[in-house]
């Protein structure tokens, strides 16, 4: 895969009309998307060398959504702070340039805003998986 813009890089969000429309989150300028599991410690006393083994397939895997940018007050805006006062398990997508879209149900976790006197208001979200994830391929 070659080089990709990291502007290129888009989380998404249903909006909730059943339509499976989903909607580019405004404003942001930073996101990172990580994938990981836990690892299941597989080690006794057999173990070869006394090295440790891990159980393959054993572990819970998880992904979690970080982002921040400047505050547009646009309609992902209103649909972020509806999912998050809610507790609203949303569908989010995290389309990957020239890879392919993961998408899924997260909760967010966190939603930060803040201002400086001199400077725009900004926000940070965090979300965390909240069930299976697919991956389609481009």
């Amino acid at each position: 895969m070659a080089a990709q813009k990291g502007k290129d890089l888009l989380l998404k969000l249903d909006d909730g009309t059943g339509t499976n429309t989903f909607i580019t989150v405004a404003g942001l300028r930073t996101q990172r998307f990580s994938l990981t599991t836990d690892k299941v410690d597989a080690t006794s006393a057999d173990s070869p060398g006394r090295w440790r083994e891990l159980l393959a397939g054993a572990g819970v895997l998880r992904a979690s959504i970080t982002g921040a940018g400047i505050f547009k007050d646009a309609a992902s805006d209103a649909l972020m702070q509806q999912n998050f006062f809610n507790g609203i398990v949303g569908n989010w997508q995290v389309v990957v340039p020239a890879y392919g879209t993961i998408q899924g149900p997260f909760l967010i976790s966190t939603l930060d805003y803040r201002g400086e006197q001199a400077a725009e208001v900004t926000f940070d979200i965090s979300l965390e998986s909240a069930g299976a994830l697919t991956f389609t391929h481009v």
